[in-house]
């Protein structure tokens, strides 16, 4: 017969051993999971296998329950925040893409460029460039005024003019644009 050992002389590994089916119940409460509790049973053997001095706990089996308690919870609280955070994978199958587009929103859209660049031609050249260069682009107006050989005021001026029109332009096509 092996001769018994006393609790304190007892390694934290052989209590977490002996002790493992309560663990993971304490940490299924919590969870709600029976797989994340044996996870969450898992990261507190981990976490205390890394542990520099254990030997010193006297109370073992209960110094284990009360980190799977506590890493339960931190891992109920971590579900709970992401669940709040993150959208159910069903939600993001009823996003339209731009390639499932239906031929009416395509023929609409097109008619649309059409008239805004129809409304582009009617402007000056100097304001057309001035508007093509920076919204389209991405120049900046001090660059547009020093191509142009105006100051980037009037370069502002421009653009704003030909923002403009073609709002206008927009709304005599759409009314609730």
């Amino acid at each position: 017969m092996r001769p018994v050992e006393s609790v304190e002389s007892q390694t934290l590994c052989d209590v977490f051993t002996t002790h493992r089916r309560s663990l993971i119940g304490v940490a299924e409460r919590i969870t709600g999971c029976r797989h994340h509790a044996e996870d969450v049973v898992q990261d507190a053997f981990l976490k205390l296998l890394g542990a520099e001095s254990t030997s010193t706990i006297r109370a073992k089996a209960g110094y284990l329950m009360m980190v799977v308690r506590n890493l339960a919870i931190d891992h109920y609280r971590r579900k709970g925040k992401e669940s709040r955070l993150l959208a159910a994978e069903e939600e993001g199958q009823s996003v339209s893409t731009p390639d499932a587009a239906s031929p009416e929103s395509v023929n609409v859209n097109r008619q649309l460029l059409q008239t805004l660049e129809a409304a582009l031609a009617d402007l000056p050249e100097r304001t057309r460039y001035a508007f093509e260069m920076h919204r389209i682009h991405g120049h900046s107006q001090k660059d547009i005024a020093a191509v142009l050989g105006v100051s980037p005021t009037l370069v502002n001026m421009m653009i704003r003019d030909a923002l403009i029109h073609c709002r206008k332009t927009m709304k005599r096509i759409d009314p609730t644009s």
